[in-house]
């Protein structure tokens, strides 16, 4: 049988010009769509005053984009096997693209709400196409140097969210977040539309409904009910979140075991073979708590530093700057090294550096210095960059062309799901903390504050210290990835 995308040698395969421009359109456009989801950050306060909504609407603004994100972000296995990448690319960018275009022009809260789960429609489908791309496309001797990009973009742009959202709303409207992405978004469009080719190899894939109302209940009730735990403890009316996280795990079971049933036919929505693969098993795994690590700082330092502190928006923006530029630059050469030396030279030492800023954070007072915060959060994305780029080299590395759309999906559907765990863990304890320790939540003082702030930390340091257990348990296959992967799969 002759050689296909999804079953030819990585080694055999051309990676020229017309390639490697695919793959920066796709990480230049990935970039800029997950920039997005955290841009609303340090912006709620002044939506808030602009179009007179509570603290609590203003969340659903993040939280109605990741229960998008976790409800679309299944079903992408499937679409990429359907389409090509070039339609599957201006589906993405077309739906990110009328979002972005719909919340510019908002006259109010409800048509910003739309907007934003406009755009997340397309967010959700870019990173499992980018990841699945890359793994089809770049061959084996360069894969961790074009992971390591990877890692920078699933990094470094929700970390500079609450940067260029500081800097925009210094001087402009909040409607100027959107006006200011827009002409970036439609010109990665045109040029997708224009030169994007085509990779892997597409099939007639049946659409299981009942698999696909199952990843909305249980992904969709998953997400809210985690982001209703961390609303509702920061005083907002919401319903009780046992009943969405009950509803979440019940689906998330019966889809699960759907999976397993229409996996003997090729016709899973997610294929759950991936995870008989050690590799990427226990890659996704540390994924979940290196997600829960990264969200979860980015929404409390940029709180830290203006409640407690008493910084303003954009100095809070500036304070996460040095981290991102940091782990931006960290990217091309951990790939580099990666490639060089093994996965495993960098994810153990960037697991325990994680974890010993997470344990630094946990020293923050409401006497800290700003350089103390800058720093420790430098010494964080470093840590951090040193985790993701092995993460991404060895888990879809592990896997078999005709799995990597399904593993690209489950990885991000992981991501999404932990920041939203992360960001109402984080967020929740941070608050009862700080109202046991003033007696009501509405004697919380800068103080009482700072005390929940160093609470959660220290719990986000406990849960970084078991990923470094867990980055003794990953290991990399000698043997060629498709070739090993299939054995284990089998």
């Amino acid at each position: 049988m002759p050689n296909t995308p999804s079953t030819q040698s990585h080694e055999e395969r051309e990676f020229g010009p017309r390639e490697q421009l695919a793959i920066w359109l796709l990480l230049g456009s990935a970039f800029t769509v997950i920039l997005n989801e955290t841009i609303m950050g340090v912006a709620l306060s002044r939506l808030m005053e602009d179009l007179g909504i509570t603290a609590a609407a203003g969340q659903w603004l993040t939280t109605a984009f990741l229960l998008t994100m976790s409800i679309v972000i299944p079903i992408t296995g499937m679409l990429i096997q359907r389409l090509t990448t070039r339609t599957l690319f201006i589906i993405a960018m077309g739906f990110f693209v009328a979002g972005t275009l719909i919340s510019a022009i908002a006259p109010g809260f409800s048509v910003l709400l739309i907007g934003r789960i406009v755009q997340a429609c397309g967010t959700a489908i870019m990173m499992p196409l980018l990841m699945t791309t890359v793994t089809l496309l770049v061959p084996v001797h360069l894969r961790g140097s074009m992971m390591g990009r990877i890692g920078t973009v699933i990094s470094v742009a929700p970390a500079l969210g609450p940067t260029v959202s500081g800097l925009i709303l210094q001087w402009l409207d909040w409607r100027w977040l959107f006006i200011f992405v827009l002409p970036i978004a439609a010109t990665a469009l045109l040029l997708g539309i224009l030169r994007l080719p085509n990779v892997g190899e597409q099939r007639v894939a049946k659409i299981d409904i009942l698999s696909v109302l199952l990843s909305v209940l249980g992904f969709g009730g998953l997400v809210y009910g985690l982001s209703a735990v961390g609303e509702r403890a920061s005083g907002g009316a919401t319903i009780d979140p046992l009943f969405p996280v009950v509803v979440g795990v019940v689906s998330l079971g019966l889809f699960v075991w759907r999976q397993l049933v229409l996996q003997k036919s090729d016709g899973a929505l997610l294929d759950l073979r991936t995870l008989t693969v050690k590799p990427y098993a226990f890659s996704v795994i540390l994924f979940i708590f290196a997600s829960m690590a990264l969200f979860g700082s980015l929404i409390l330092l940029p709180l830290y530093v203006q409640q407690v502190l008493g910084y303003e928006t954009l100095e809070a923006g500036l304070v996460l700057l040095p981290g991102g530029l940091v782990m931006g630059l960290l990217g091309p050469y951990v790939g580099r090294m990666v490639d060089q030396r093994g996965a495993r030279f960098l994810l153990v030492p960037g697991t325990v550096i994680t974890a010993l800023a997470l344990w630094g954070m946990g020293l923050f007072t409401d006497n800290t210095s700003i350089w103390q915060v800058m720093i420790t959060h430098i010494v964080l994305s470093i840590g951090l960059a040193g985790v993701f780029t092995p993460l991404f080299t060895v888990s879809l590395g592990s896997l078999p062309g005709n799995l990597a759309s399904h593993g690209s999906a489950i990885i991000s559907t992981a991501q999404q799901v932990a920041g939203a765990a992360g960001t109402a863990l984080f967020v929740t304890v941070m608050t009862i903390v700080s109202a046991t320790a003033a007696g009501s939540p509405s004697a919380v003082t800068p103080h009482y504050l700072a005390e929940g702030i160093h609470t959660a930390f220290l719990l986000g340091g406990a849960i970084s210290t078991v990923g470094v257990v867990l980055a003794f348990f990953i290991t990399e296959k000698k043997e060629e990835p498709e070739e090993s992967a299939v054995a284990e799969a089998e």
